[in-house]
């Protein structure tokens, strides 16, 4: 019955093999297949982390742009207004500019009106005086002419 022995022998053989496999050859298999399956998880999980903070980064880049749409709006509200003072503070200027060479126009001309009453009145008071020469030298009483073209010239 060598079957048996045979069986025996096959089986001591088989016994020997999963131990030498169970020995050395499965404990690297299983290290490979771990840090196989730790690379992968690792990986799945730098995936998740990437994928948040991607989204992380969108909504910071939206904000950021919300942001910087809200900067430019207050900028050019900004810059509208501070337009409209230059023009108000231009307008300003030129009413007040106008004014005062109105004034001094007037005060000008007021001059002048002075200068040509005082002319025209020495222009008077000398044809008075000639006159009055004239009016002397015919009559007698040179004192009560002088009185009258006195009082004349003081009209004027």
């Amino acid at each position: 019955m060598n079957i048996n022995a045979t069986l025996f022998g096959q089986a001591i053989t088989f016994a020997i093999l999963i131990w030498f496999t169970m020995k050395f050859v499965w404990p690297p298999l299983v290290a490979a297949l771990d840090e196989r399956a730790r690379k992968i998880a690792e990986g799945l999980e730098a995936a998740e982390r990437g994928k948040q903070d991607l989204a992380k980064a969108e909504t910071r880049s939206q904000e950021a742009l919300t942001e910087a749409k809200a900067k430019a709006a207050e900028i050019i509200a900004l810059s509208e207004k501070r337009g409209q003072e230059i023009v108000r503070e231009a307008r300003d200027e030129a009413v007040a500019e106008a004014e005062r060479v109105k004034v001094q126009a007037r005060a000008e001309m007021e001059q002048e009106v002075m200068k040509a009453r005082e002319t025209l009145r020495n222009r008077v008071a000398d044809l008075a005086v000639a006159g009055a020469e004239k009016i002397l030298r015919r009559e007698i009483n040179p004192q009560s002419h002088a009185d009258l073209l006195t009082a004349l010239q003081a009209e004027l």
